[in-house]
């Protein structure tokens, strides 16, 4: 894993790989896990809130992680 990727606090379990944004090494999350993370200690729609106004929301520079979600078979 790049020295320059940031990692996201909390959420260890849904990292699955790194990535590259332009030139720049960053973490990738499963978004969905993430949000199985937080609704252990909240409702899933607040969870969602929260993840999406102060997670996957706050840009911290070149190196700022890359939440995605994964396809299913049907959708590809």
């Amino acid at each position: 894993m790049s020295d320059e990727a940031l990692l996201a606090d909390g959420f260890s379990e849904a990292l699955i790989g790194m990535g590259t944004r332009f030139m720049y090494d960053v973490a990738v999350y499963d978004y969905t896990k993430c949000i199985e993370i937080l609704s252990r200690d909240m409702p899933q729609e607040e969870a969602i809130e929260y993840f999406d106004f102060n997670v996957s929301g706050a840009y911290v520079g070149e190196h700022t992680p890359v939440f995605i979600t994964l396809a299913t078979d049907e959708e590809i």
